[in-house]
Parts: C-alpha cells; structure tokens; sequence
C-alpha cells in the first residue's frame, strides 16, 4: 500500500519509484483478461480504432521487446533514421499497427498466455534496473532527452496503467467500480505524479511572468478518498512542476482522476475536458494543460 502524502505545501518534485507496483498491476491485468467474454475482447475502446483485443495483443509487444533487449541484449537490425519527435511518433505508430495486425491470428487465450508468461518477467527485469543510472530509452515526451531508469520505468507503469483502464472502461458495463478499482490512490496517484511531469515540455513555449503559478487539484476515489496536489511555476525563464500548491496561483484547474488520466493519456478531447474541468484565474494560463498529453502522440 502507497501512503498518501500529508502535505499541502509545494515542494520539489522527486523520483517516483514503482518497480515493485509492476507485477501486481500485471495480475490485475491478467484476472480482467480472463474474465472477459468473447463479445468483450471486440469491443471498441478509447484507445482510436483499437479493440479490447488489440490493446492486449499490444501489452504482449511491450513485453516482448522487454525481454529481448533487457534479458537477451537483442536489437533489430535496421530501422529509419529518427531526427525528431515527430519521426519517433511515426515510427512508434508503424510497429503498434505491424504488431497489432499480425497479432489478429493469435487467439484471446494466446494472448493471455504470452502475457502471464512474459509480463511477469518483464516487471522483474524492469524492477531490477539501478534507478539512478542513465536510461536507454529517454522519456520524451516528458522532453527528456536522457532519462535515468526510474523515469524509464514509470514510464511503462503509466503504459500498462492506462492501457489497462482503457481495457476497463471498454467492459465495465453496469459495473463502474471496473475503473474505480485502478483510480484509487495506491494506483492512480504515481501514475499522475509521473505524468504531470509532461507539463513543463507542454508549457515550454508558453510566455509568461517570473512568479506565475498554475495549480492541478485532482480528486480521486475508492474506499478512501484522496486528493493530490501539483503546481507548475515559471521561474527565470522557465517552467517547473512542483508537489503540493503555492500560496498564491494565477489559475487553478480542478479535475476528478477519470477526467485527469483520460485528458492526460488521449482519450478525452481538449473541449470535453474543457467541460469537466473546474478552472479559476487566468484561464489563459490553463489552455496549454488541455493539449497535454503523458504519451507520444
């Protein structure tokens, strides 16, 4: 169990370390899968045209490059030239759609054997990385263009996290609790306290006086309701994202997590967020934050 923090006031923003939250979010994963029905693994998601099963057949991809390029030091030949963000996004979109339409002739049952085989080992692996030492794989969408492992390794729990609340929200039905189960604190506030840290590359052309503040209120849910939260300031020139809330904000946003993780993860527009966000201030100062997004899109 993840403790709640008990301050109000800002404070830097530190490592958040969750390799050890890695294999029970995988058998939460893995009951979900198993109790879906053959209906259940072609309905549609949030996630643009992928269904239930595609989602799945891409958690096995991640977790199958993980695996040979952690455990057995495998890297494919070829590949194009990448100069930019926008050449990674395109790349990135290639080998998901390749994967996901090779993965049509696997069966639902297969799917679910490769991932409690591979997935497991995936954490393990991922959970032995020293989470100080430079990272292969930057998280560039944080624009890091170096990230040390603990970074990297947040960055495939808010993968595996959101796919799977994407997965849950497709099958919840009469059954709401389905995404509750995941938006609790012990689940859902690493994931956010990973992702606000998209804000300052979001905010990075945004024009603004030394002092302004933006405050990110989040109300999360479960048996114990929690809050959390983030307040993004511009000092010498530049803007940084901060735990806990300044005295004095020029805006504030305030949002439930349902509304936060899809804003932040592509599956809610910037008008629908617009819509279910709370925002007080300068509204100007809150504009960038609809367009944020914690995934290479």
């Amino acid at each position: 169990m993840v403790d709640q923090p008990r301050f109000r006031a800002v404070e830097p923003i530190t490592p958040t370390y969750v390799g050890d939250r890695l294999l029970p979010l995988h058998e939460r994963l893995s009951a979900l899968l198993r109790g879906l029905s053959s209906e259940d693994w072609l309905r549609p998601t949030v996630a643009g045209a992928w269904r239930v099963r595609d989602i799945a057949a891409h958690l096995v991809d991640g977790s199958l490059r993980t695996v040979s390029s952690r455990r057995d030091a495998y890297r494919p030949r070829g590949g194009p030239v990448l100069r930019t963000y926008q050449d990674v996004v395109a790349y990135i979109n290639v080998i998901n759609r390749e994967w996901v339409e090779a993965s049509e002739r696997l069966s639902p049952p297969l799917l679910i054997e490769l991932l409690d085989r591979y997935g497991p080992l995936e954490a393990q692996l991922l959970a032995a990385l020293p989470p100080h030492d430079r990272s292969p794989i930057s998280v560039l969408w944080a624009g890091e263009m170096e990230s040390e492992n603990w970074m990297h390794v947040g960055r495939e729990y808010t993968e595996r996290w959101h796919h799977q609340l994407q997965i849950r929200d497709a099958v919840q039905g009469s059954s709401p609790t389905l995404i509750a189960d995941l938006l609790t604190y012990e689940w859902c506030y690493p994931a956010l306290d990973l992702s606000v840290r998209a804000l300052p590359h979001a905010y990075r052309e945004v024009e603004a006086s030394d002092g302004s503040a933006l405050l990110i209120s989040v109300a999360g849910t479960g048996p114990a309701p929690w809050s959390a939260d983030w307040t993004l300031r511009r000092e010498d020139g530049r803007w940084s994202v901060w735990r806990g809330r300044t005295p004095i904000v020029s805006a504030t946003v305030v949002a439930d997590a349902d509304t936060m993780w899809r804003l932040l993860y592509n599956a809610l527009p910037a008008n629908a967020a617009r819509e279910r966000m709370a925002v007080d201030g300068e509204s100007s100062l809150a504009e960038p934050l609809f367009e944020t997004r914690s995934v290479m899109v």
